[in-house]
């Protein structure tokens, strides 16, 4: 049997993810009530509208978020985002800074690599958003010489957002090694032995959108 961890934040009208980006719009294109005028009698239907940011909830990075010569979303091999190798590394949140020496005893050539940090225990609130964990960029060069295919984390950022430099998400996806932030529920997931999956809608044009991330377990 096979057991699947949900490890995506819930997005709904109003949530803040990333301070200083608009939160979503969630609302009625279509209500119930009014569709039953397009309908026979005792048949109705919804069609939602939303209106938001690519940075929304659990979402995922592609190359082109970064780079305009990069894959965006739509250029995604399914292969790239579903069903890999994972690996989770567990750090202190009060370690914020994450460098080279967690990843440095682990196999992770082909892995999609999950950090740890315990930090959604602050999601949507105040502290979410100041003094998060990231890697540094000694991390992120060896995570791209370990051959790593994805990189994940529980954190409001991959990277240290005190200044206007984004090293990890430079160094990570110029390697086509994709990144998905604002993750949780990374504590019942094992440290190994598990398959990965955030697979992003096919929209061309786009370097980020938000994933319904989950871990595969074999029971």
């Amino acid at each position: 049997m096979k057991k699947l961890i949900d490890l995506s934040h819930t997005i709904e009208d109003g949530l803040v993810t990333y301070k200083g980006l608009p939160a979503p719009i969630i609302c009625d294109y279509l209500s119930r009530e009014a569709s039953k005028s397009h309908y026979a009698e005792g048949t109705s239907f919804h069609i939602g509208k939303i209106e938001m940011v690519a940075n929304t909830g659990t979402y995922l990075d592609s190359p082109f978020h970064r780079f305009e010569d990069g894959k965006d979303v739509s250029e995604l091999a399914l292969e790239s985002v579903a069903g890999l190798a994972g690996i989770k590394i567990q750090v202190s949140s009060e370690n914020s800074a994450i460098d080279r020496n967690i990843f440095s005893q682990h196999d992770l050539s082909g892995k999609a690599v999950l950090v740890q940090t315990n930090w959604s225990h602050h999601w949507n609130t105040e502290q979410y958003y100041e003094g998060h964990p990231y890697l540094t960029e000694d991390a992120a060069l060896y995570l791209k010489q370990q051959g790593v295919v994805l990189v994940g984390i529980d954190s409001y950022n991959i990277d240290d957002t005190s200044g206007g430099e984004r090293p990890v998400h430079s160094t990570l996806l110029r390697a086509d090694i994709l990144i998905v932030e604002h993750m949780c529920n990374l504590d019942l997931v094992p440290d190994a032995d598990f398959s990965f999956y955030a697979v992003p809608v096919k929209v061309r044009g786009f370097g980020t959108f938000p994933v319904r991330a989950f871990a595969e377990i074999e029971q």
